[in-house]
């Protein structure tokens, strides 16, 4: 089950990123993480970037609104996203069926 705090200014969860995958998108759950496959390099925060910019865009934010508060440099990390539900998190990472 996936591991999501909701806060009052936005929501915190875990992902897990896949670099150098041959396409950016969401993979299901990892243990308690959402996993992402990710085409960026994690080389110079290359990663993290395509990170940040691809929940943004995934959850209608903005990338400033984006922030990776632990795990910059390995696989496990944990994000914080502001101005959205629990909820929206939830449905958005959801398995379309």
């Amino acid at each position: 089950m996936l591991y999501i705090r909701e806060e009052k200014d936005g929501v915190i969860f875990k992902v897990r990123v896949q670099p150098r995958a041959s396409g950016n998108g969401v993979a299901g759950l990892f243990e308690d993480a959402v996993k992402l496959r990710l085409t960026a390099p994690p080389v110079e925060g290359e990663a993290n970037e395509a990170c940040r910019t691809f929940l943004a865009k995934l959850l209608s934010v903005p990338r400033s609104h984006v922030e990776i508060l632990s795990g910059s440099t390995g696989r496990n990390k944990t994000i914080k996203v502001l101005g959205i539900s629990a909820e929206k998190a939830l449905n958005t990472f959801a398995p379309q069926d």
